[in-house]
């Protein structure tokens, strides 16, 4: 719905009392998403319900936990990553038992807080833990969820089948908002209830579209603050089969009772190949076992490949680098900001152990060549990266190594800026030999 069509809904008096100045300005942010028919007072429930079902994201924003580490899923809007950036990376939460010792529950724990990644810039985390009820034993299922309340805020998805287990664990975990799974045709009113009375986001669980409409439908109506969709695959196809339906379904706004995140538990899956299987299709929060380093870092590295915005590359802030502590004779290799070539080079030139400056200048975030042919990359780009980084002052000469694919480039560079420039390998992986190679001679 565009933003007149909801100021014609709205009284039109600019009272203000919503926050915003006039009652255009509300509908506009409306329209945009950006907040709920509720914040206006005068509107009638039935044109609440008109704008909040034309208004809001066809697959509504779940909060887990509280804190620094608390995460948000869904807010999505297409089924596929080249219509438009997928907005909030998939959960991805380490099971832990509560039959096992305390001390192993909480080693594991503190193992999936400590657990990080850093690669192109930035950190790459694991989001929590998912405590699963095996006892049976609502007591020792509280007594696992205060081992893992020990390690900090780390957000937890509480997963028992008997409500009674979940009423004893969020005694002592309900002030951290866990995710608690499941609600099911037979426990859903129970389910809801512990939702509501301590204000956490709730997964409902059903084999068919149907059965989890009216499940999602039900527990909200019953106060649960918030919705999970587990469509209980019993097979990785079937949960790339059901979730692509769910996600069209709620794209479309064929189905709102269908327009909530999903959840995946692969454990009972068995596969990294189920893991990955949830971060691209759709999956909001996926419970997963304890994995090797190798299948976290594939995992993670294959979230933060399809949950970054294809049309802004990752970047590295444009400035002077200084690798290997280098001194003012140090040579000077100009680069562009595009992380990955940074990256790249930055490991190949530590590696070396050549003490050098990695000049970066701003090409938005493109590549050496793409910059070079999109006119990124110039002679007027590099004098002025040189005049804002003060590199003449950085260091004693005036010799600079421009990328091998930047060679057409040099002899501009050296009459705009003055500087003698020096073509370097096209090749990262030769930047190494390139140097011992200048340095000898």
């Amino acid at each position: 719905m565009k933003a007149l069509e909801v100021y014609k809904l709205l009284p039109k008096t600019n009272c203000k009392e919503c926050g915003f100045p006039t009652c255009l300005a509300f509908a506009m942010k409306l329209a945009a998403g950006g907040v709920e028919p509720e914040r206006c007072p005068y509107l009638d429930e039935e044109t609440k319900a008109l704008l909040g079902g034309a208004t809001r994201p066809p697959v509504r924003a779940v909060t887990v936990g509280v804190g620094a580490r608390s995460f948000t899923v869904g807010e999505e809007i297409v089924m596929f990553r080249h219509e438009k950036t997928f907005y909030h990376r998939p959960g991805i939460m380490v099971c832990a038992a509560d039959t096992s010792p305390v001390a192993e529950i909480r080693r594991t724990a503190e193992e999936v807080r400590d657990f990080v990644v850093h690669r192109v810039g930035q950190d790459l985390t694991l989001d929590g833990i998912a405590l699963r009820c095996e006892s049976g034993d609502p007591d020792r299922f509280a007594a696992a969820a205060m081992a893992v309340g020990e390690c900090g805020d780390l957000p937890r998805l509480l997963i028992a089948a008997d409500p009674a287990a979940h009423e004893a664990a969020l005694r002592v975990c309900g002030q951290f908002l866990p995710l608690i799974h499941a609600a099911t045709t037979e426990n859903h009113a129970e389910m809801a209830a512990l939702a509501k009375r301590y204000g956490c986001p709730l997964v409902v669980r059903a084999e068919t579209q149907v059965k989890l409409a009216d499940l999602a439908a039900q527990c909200t109506a019953a106060g649960a603050p918030a919705v999970l969709l587990d469509p209980a695959p019993r097979t990785m196809g079937d949960f790339v089969a059901r979730a692509s339906h769910l996600r069209e379904h709620a794209v479309t706004r064929a189905a709102p009772d269908l327009g909530y995140p999903l959840y995946l538990d692969t454990v009972p899956l068995g596969t990294d190949a189920a893991l990955a299987a949830g971060i691209l299709r759709y999956a909001g929060v996926i419970a997963v076992p304890p994995l090797p380093h190798p299948s976290l870092l594939a995992a993670l590295t294959l979230r933060q490949n399809i949950y970054t915005d294809p049309q802004k590359p990752i970047q590295v802030a444009p400035g002077i680098y200084p690798v290997n502590n280098p001194g003012r004779d140090a040579p000077v290799l100009l680069s562009v900001n595009f992380s990955l070539t940074y990256f790249t080079l930055l490991g190949y030139l530590e590696a070396a152990k050549v003490p050098c400056y990695l000049f970066v200048v701003d090409t938005a975030g493109l590549s050496v060549l793409t910059a070079v042919a999109g006119g990124k990359l110039d002679e007027e780009v590099v004098k002025k990266a040189i005049e804002a980084t003060d590199l003449a002052g950085t260091v004693g000469h005036r010799t600079i190594v421009i990328p091998g694919f930047a060679a057409p480039l040099s002899g501009r560079i050296e009459e705009a800026t003055g500087w003698t420039v020096r073509v370097g390998p096209r090749d990262a992986a030769e930047i190494g030999e390139f140097l011992e190679t200048e340095t000898e001679g």
